[in-house]
C-alpha cells in the first residue's frame, strides 16, 4: 500500500473556496483505478491550512493518477479555463507500507 500525505498552505479567507473546487477531483480521484481514499480537508486549529490524506495500492496506480491529473490540468489550460486558487505552498510525503494491523 502506497500512502501519501501532505499539507496545503492557502490564503485563509479563500480555503473554503479552495476546498469547494477540490471536491470535484476529489470524486474523480477515488473514481480511479487502486484508490482507497483521497480527502482534502482543512485543518480546524488552522486556517490557512489544507490536509491532504490518499492511500493507493500501488506505486503504479499513484503514478496513474498523477499523470491523469496532469493530462486534465493541460486539457483545461488548452481550452481557457480558468486555473482556480492555487496553494501559496505545499509538502507532500510518500510512503510505502510494508505491513499494517488495525488499532
Amino acid at each position: 500500500m502506497i500512502i501519501v500525505q501532505g499539507t496545503f498552505t492557502v490564503d485563509p479567507d479563500t480555503r473554503d473556496e479552495y476546498l469547494a473546487q477540490s471536491v470535484e477531483q476529489m470524486r474523480i480521484s477515488r473514481s480511479e483505478k487502486g484508490c482507497q481514499e483521497y480527502v482534502l480537508a482543512d485543518d480546524p486549529r488552522e486556517p490557512g491550512r489544507v490536509i491532504l490524506s490518499e492511500r493507493w495500492d500501488s506505486r503504479e496506480d499513484l503514478y496513474a493518477h498523477v499523470s491523469a491529473i496532469t493530462e486534465r490540468r493541460e486539457a483545461a489550460s488548452r481550452r481557457g479555463d480558468e486555473p482556480g486558487l492555487a496553494p501559496l505552498d505545499r509538502e507532500i510525503t510518500i510512503y510505502e507500507v510494508t505491513s499494517a494491523e488495525s488499532m
